[in-house]
Protein backbone atom coordinates (compact mmCIF):
# COMPACT_ATOMS: atom_id res chain seq x y z
CA UNK A 1 0.00 0.00 0.00
CA UNK A 2 1.24 3.41 -1.12
CA UNK A 3 1.72 5.84 1.83
CA UNK A 4 3.67 8.88 0.93
CA UNK A 5 2.91 11.48 3.04
CA UNK A 6 3.26 15.44 3.35
CA UNK A 7 6.39 15.13 4.58
CA UNK A 8 8.03 13.68 1.50
CA UNK A 9 4.85 15.35 -0.88
CA UNK A 10 5.63 19.22 -0.02
CA UNK A 11 9.47 18.66 0.38
CA UNK A 12 9.94 17.44 -3.08
CA UNK A 13 7.12 19.73 -4.63
CA UNK A 14 9.13 22.78 -3.42
CA UNK A 15 12.09 21.62 -4.92
CA UNK A 16 10.46 20.52 -7.80
CA UNK A 17 9.37 24.42 -8.00
CA UNK A 18 12.98 25.74 -7.47
CA UNK A 19 14.69 23.01 -9.93
CA UNK A 20 12.04 24.27 -12.83
CA UNK A 21 12.76 27.65 -11.86
CA UNK A 22 16.76 27.10 -12.98
CA UNK A 23 17.54 28.16 -16.27
CA UNK A 24 18.22 25.02 -18.38
CA UNK A 25 17.64 23.51 -21.86
CA UNK A 26 13.64 23.03 -21.44
CA UNK A 27 12.68 26.30 -20.02
CA UNK A 28 14.65 28.09 -22.22
CA UNK A 29 13.28 26.21 -25.00
CA UNK A 30 9.63 27.39 -24.05
CA UNK A 31 10.76 30.78 -23.92
CA UNK A 32 12.11 31.02 -27.58
CA UNK A 33 9.01 28.89 -28.47
CA UNK A 34 6.77 31.08 -26.84
CA UNK A 35 8.24 34.32 -27.77
CA UNK A 36 8.16 33.28 -31.66
CA UNK A 37 5.15 31.59 -32.14
CA UNK A 38 2.69 32.90 -29.25
CA UNK A 39 1.89 31.56 -25.85
CA UNK A 40 -0.79 29.29 -27.00
CA UNK A 41 1.85 27.46 -29.14
CA UNK A 42 4.20 27.91 -26.46
CA UNK A 43 2.14 26.25 -23.94
CA UNK A 44 1.62 23.06 -26.62
CA UNK A 45 5.20 22.83 -26.01
CA UNK A 46 4.87 22.61 -22.27
CA UNK A 47 2.51 19.42 -22.53
CA UNK A 48 4.70 17.88 -24.83
CA UNK A 49 7.75 18.43 -22.53
CA UNK A 50 5.24 17.59 -19.39
CA UNK A 51 4.58 14.30 -21.48
CA UNK A 52 8.01 13.65 -22.19
CA UNK A 53 8.78 13.80 -18.33
CA UNK A 54 6.19 10.72 -17.77
CA UNK A 55 8.26 9.17 -20.63
CA UNK A 56 11.17 9.61 -18.18
CA UNK A 57 9.45 8.84 -14.61
CA UNK A 58 8.42 5.38 -16.48
CA UNK A 59 11.62 4.45 -17.81
CA UNK A 60 13.00 4.97 -14.29
CA UNK A 61 9.85 2.84 -12.31
CA UNK A 62 10.25 0.28 -14.65
CA UNK A 63 13.97 -0.06 -14.59
CA UNK A 64 14.53 0.61 -17.98
CA UNK A 65 16.90 3.65 -16.96
CA UNK A 66 19.40 1.97 -15.55
CA UNK A 67 19.97 -0.56 -18.67
CA UNK A 68 19.26 2.57 -21.31
CA UNK A 69 22.63 4.42 -19.64
CA UNK A 70 24.77 1.43 -19.24
CA UNK A 71 24.64 1.66 -22.95
CA UNK A 72 27.20 4.29 -24.29
CA UNK A 73 25.83 3.39 -27.62
CA UNK A 74 22.47 4.21 -26.52
CA UNK A 75 23.43 7.46 -24.54
CA UNK A 76 25.23 8.96 -27.72
CA UNK A 77 22.17 8.03 -30.16
CA UNK A 78 19.44 10.10 -27.82
CA UNK A 79 21.85 12.67 -27.21
CA UNK A 80 22.75 13.12 -31.49
CA UNK A 81 18.95 12.73 -32.44
CA UNK A 82 18.24 15.48 -30.35
CA UNK A 83 20.93 17.62 -31.35
CA UNK A 84 20.22 17.24 -34.95
CA UNK A 85 16.43 17.95 -33.64
CA UNK A 86 17.72 21.60 -32.46
CA UNK A 87 19.90 22.16 -35.18
CA UNK A 88 16.87 21.91 -37.99
CA UNK A 89 14.57 24.03 -35.36
CA UNK A 90 17.78 26.23 -35.93
CA UNK A 91 17.78 26.04 -39.77
CA UNK A 92 13.59 26.90 -39.56
CA UNK A 93 14.26 29.83 -37.40
CA UNK A 94 17.19 31.38 -39.49
CA UNK A 95 15.46 31.29 -42.36
CA UNK A 96 11.77 32.38 -41.24
CA UNK A 97 9.97 34.98 -43.02
CA UNK A 98 9.68 38.26 -40.81
CA UNK A 99 6.81 40.24 -41.43
CA UNK A 100 4.98 43.12 -39.24
CA UNK A 101 1.98 42.64 -37.55
CA UNK A 102 -0.48 45.52 -36.61
CA UNK A 103 -1.13 45.68 -32.82
CA UNK A 104 -4.92 46.01 -33.31
CA UNK A 105 -4.76 42.60 -35.37
CA UNK A 106 -2.38 41.35 -33.04
CA UNK A 107 -4.63 41.87 -29.93
CA UNK A 108 -7.75 40.77 -32.31
CA UNK A 109 -6.21 37.03 -32.54
CA UNK A 110 -8.48 34.31 -32.05
CA UNK A 111 -8.54 32.84 -29.05
CA UNK A 112 -8.46 29.25 -30.77
CA UNK A 113 -5.56 26.78 -30.69
CA UNK A 114 -2.46 26.81 -33.14
CA UNK A 115 -3.15 24.69 -36.33
CA UNK A 116 -1.75 21.39 -36.18
CA UNK A 117 -1.19 21.71 -32.36
CA UNK A 118 0.13 17.72 -32.86
CA UNK A 119 3.04 19.14 -34.11
CA UNK A 120 3.56 21.53 -30.84
CA UNK A 121 3.05 18.85 -28.64
CA UNK A 122 5.76 16.91 -30.77
CA UNK A 123 8.24 19.55 -30.38
CA UNK A 124 8.53 19.06 -27.01
CA UNK A 125 8.25 15.41 -26.54
CA UNK A 126 11.36 15.04 -29.34
CA UNK A 127 13.17 17.84 -27.14
CA UNK A 128 12.83 16.10 -23.60
CA UNK A 129 12.79 12.58 -24.42
CA UNK A 130 15.97 12.85 -26.84
CA UNK A 131 17.73 14.21 -23.97
CA UNK A 132 19.98 11.35 -21.96
CA UNK A 133 20.26 14.22 -19.24
CA UNK A 134 17.30 14.20 -17.81
CA UNK A 135 17.07 10.56 -18.14
CA UNK A 136 20.27 10.63 -15.91
CA UNK A 137 18.65 13.21 -13.47
CA UNK A 138 15.19 11.62 -12.47
CA UNK A 139 17.76 7.93 -12.18
CA UNK A 140 19.98 9.77 -9.71
CA UNK A 141 16.90 12.08 -7.98
CA UNK A 142 14.07 10.39 -7.75
CA UNK A 143 15.09 7.13 -5.95
CA UNK A 144 16.44 9.88 -2.86
CA UNK A 145 12.05 10.21 -1.86
CA UNK A 146 11.74 6.63 -1.96
CA UNK A 147 11.56 4.06 0.74
CA UNK A 148 10.53 0.56 0.55
CA UNK A 149 8.93 0.56 3.64
CA UNK A 150 6.45 2.87 2.10
CA UNK A 151 5.20 0.63 -0.38
CA UNK A 152 6.02 -0.41 -3.85
CA UNK A 153 9.24 1.28 -4.87
CA UNK A 154 7.99 1.56 -8.97
CA UNK A 155 4.29 3.30 -7.62
CA UNK A 156 6.47 5.50 -5.62
CA UNK A 157 8.44 6.83 -8.31
CA UNK A 158 5.19 7.19 -10.40
CA UNK A 159 4.02 9.84 -8.33
CA UNK A 160 6.79 11.89 -7.81
CA UNK A 161 7.92 11.54 -11.08
CA UNK A 162 3.81 12.91 -11.77
CA UNK A 163 4.46 15.49 -9.53
CA UNK A 164 7.83 16.63 -10.75
CA UNK A 165 5.76 17.18 -13.86
CA UNK A 166 2.72 19.09 -12.29
CA UNK A 167 6.06 21.33 -11.34
CA UNK A 168 7.12 21.82 -14.40
CA UNK A 169 3.77 22.16 -16.07
CA UNK A 170 2.87 24.99 -13.69
CA UNK A 171 6.22 26.89 -14.34
CA UNK A 172 6.78 26.72 -17.77
CA UNK A 173 3.33 27.01 -18.59
CA UNK A 174 3.71 30.54 -16.86
CA UNK A 175 6.81 31.50 -18.52
CA UNK A 176 5.28 30.66 -22.16
CA UNK A 177 2.76 33.22 -21.33
CA UNK A 178 4.94 36.16 -20.21
CA UNK A 179 7.18 34.93 -23.21
CA UNK A 180 4.33 35.14 -25.45
CA UNK A 181 2.89 38.08 -24.65
CA UNK A 182 6.38 39.79 -25.20
CA UNK A 183 6.82 38.33 -28.46
CA UNK A 184 3.75 39.31 -29.04
CA UNK A 185 4.35 42.87 -29.27
CA UNK A 186 7.61 42.12 -31.55
CA UNK A 187 5.78 40.71 -33.73
CA UNK A 188 4.61 44.61 -34.41
CA UNK A 189 8.13 45.08 -35.98
CA UNK A 190 9.57 43.38 -38.81
CA UNK A 191 13.12 44.19 -37.52
CA UNK A 192 12.84 42.84 -34.11
CA UNK A 193 10.99 39.79 -35.36
CA UNK A 194 14.09 39.20 -37.58
CA UNK A 195 16.11 39.16 -34.67
CA UNK A 196 14.12 37.73 -32.38
CA UNK A 197 14.10 34.59 -35.12
CA UNK A 198 17.91 35.26 -35.33
CA UNK A 199 18.59 34.97 -31.50
CA UNK A 200 16.15 31.84 -31.46
CA UNK A 201 18.33 30.10 -34.12
CA UNK A 202 21.62 30.94 -31.88
CA UNK A 203 20.33 29.57 -29.04
CA UNK A 204 18.97 26.28 -30.81
CA UNK A 205 22.24 26.11 -32.35
CA UNK A 206 24.17 26.59 -28.58
CA UNK A 207 21.22 24.00 -27.04
CA UNK A 208 22.68 21.28 -30.02
CA UNK A 209 26.23 22.20 -28.57
CA UNK A 210 25.21 21.37 -25.01
CA UNK A 211 23.59 18.25 -25.75
CA UNK A 212 26.39 16.91 -28.02
CA UNK A 213 29.18 17.90 -25.65
CA UNK A 214 27.25 16.11 -22.94
CA UNK A 215 28.82 12.93 -21.16
CA UNK A 216 27.89 9.97 -18.94
CA UNK A 217 28.30 10.25 -15.23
Amino acid sequence: MLALNTDVLLPFFSLSVLLALTPGPDNLFVLIQSAQHGWRAGMLVVLGLGLGLVGHTCAVALGLAAVLMASPAVFTLMKTVGALYLLWLAWGAWNAPATARPAIAAQAAPTSLPKRPWRWIGRGIVMNLSNPKVLMFFLAFLPQFVDASRGQVSQQIALLGAIFALAAFWVFGAIAVFSGFFGQWLQGSAHAQRLLNRTASVVFVALAARLLLAERI
